[in-house]
């Protein structure tokens, strides 16, 4: 299977169709409730969420999905069943295979109840109709690419007795997400100096977001929370929240980072933790919620909107 723990539970849906075709005699029978087998279609919807539920038992490399909810439904038609699977789940990957497999599994069911009533049917097809949840929903065309900065703090990185890997593993990451990096900075662990630097990314270079690595620990030295306090204007705590829950997910000591995130002016400053894991950790929290994030900075249309579409309070 592939691996998905640096992935982010979100709500998961998918809905699937099938369809099966049978004369019109064969359908008044079931209206009228004379199969010799009993009700094909309440038997049909239970074998149908038990196939959502074991649908990596039967495909080999689907997760084990906690399923949250799992709904069949039947429109009769003058000479069809057409049959509607919709599955939702809090989890890491999405649930279209279950759907799907809850949609095949009804059809066939129908087909073994009705077999010896109808030499005519036919499955006409199963097909996914819709699926929400994950990185696609998340997809946001901004007007522009955002221009990033990313800084450094560290003593011995500053020394040049230390190789900054944090902040080249920044960079790689912004760059695959389409952002540009316009400055990368190497600073020691000196508050004037962070709050120095900080002011005039923000201020005078046009940087759109900056992201800091390092100095978020309980050390002495650890001032890049503290500097950061005196550079933003609003804070936004969410953020840091957000990146601590996905890393506590990983390890406990996630917990241990100070981490900020606030604004100034049109400036999002978030500070990450100075290891390799912690920045990817980080960044795997961060990054889907980016571009929402500018469209409400900027004041775009739909940044005041909720991503699933709902009116925010």
């Amino acid at each position: 299977m592939r691996d998905i723990s640096h992935k982010r539970n979100t709500l998961r849906t998918a809905t699937a169709e099938a369809v099966l075709t049978l004369s019109a005699d064969t359908l008044d029978k079931i209206h009228r409730k004379e199969i010799p087998k009993g009700d094909p279609l309440e038997i049909a919807r239970v074998a149908a969420i038990q196939a959502a539920k074991n649908t990596s038992q039967m495909i080999p490399f689907c997760h084990q999905v906690p399923l949250d909810h799992v709904a069949v439904e039947f429109e009769l038609k003058e000479t069809s069943i057409r049959i509607q699977a919709t599955v939702k789940a809090i989890y890491k990957t999405g649930v279209e295979m279950e759907a799907l497999t809850a949609a095949s599994i009804a059809v066939l069911t129908l087909y073994d109840m009705l077999k010896m009533l109808d030499d005519s049917m036919a499955i006409a097809g199963v097909k996914l109709l819709s699926k929400t949840g994950g990185k696609s929903d998340r997809v946001v065309k901004l007007k522009r690419p955002l221009r990033a900065a990313v800084v450094v703090i560290s003593d011995s990185c500053a020394a040049g007795t230390k190789a900054d890997l944090s902040g080249k593993t920044i960079v790689s990451r912004l760059k695959d997400n389409g952002i540009d990096v316009t400055e990368c900075l190497i600073i020691p662990d000196d508050g004037d100096t962070i709050t120095r630097t900080l002011t005039t990314c923000a201020d005078h270079k046009g940087i759109d977001l900056i992201l800091t690595t390092g100095g978020t620990g309980f050390g002495s030295r650890d001032v890049t929370s503290e500097a950061t306090v005196r550079v933003i204007e609003r804070e936004a705590p969410g953020m840091a929240e957000a990146i601590r829950a996905f890393g506590g997910e990983q390890t406990p000591y996630a917990a241990l980072s100070r981490g900020k995130a606030g604004i100034r002016g049109k400036c999002l400053i978030v500070n990450l933790p100075g290891s390799v894991r912690g920045v990817c950790e980080s960044l795997d929290a961060l990054l889907p919620m980016l571009s929402h994030a500018f469209l409400m900075l900027w004041d775009e249309p739909g940044g005041h909107s909720d991503p699933r579409g709902e009116k925010k309070r």
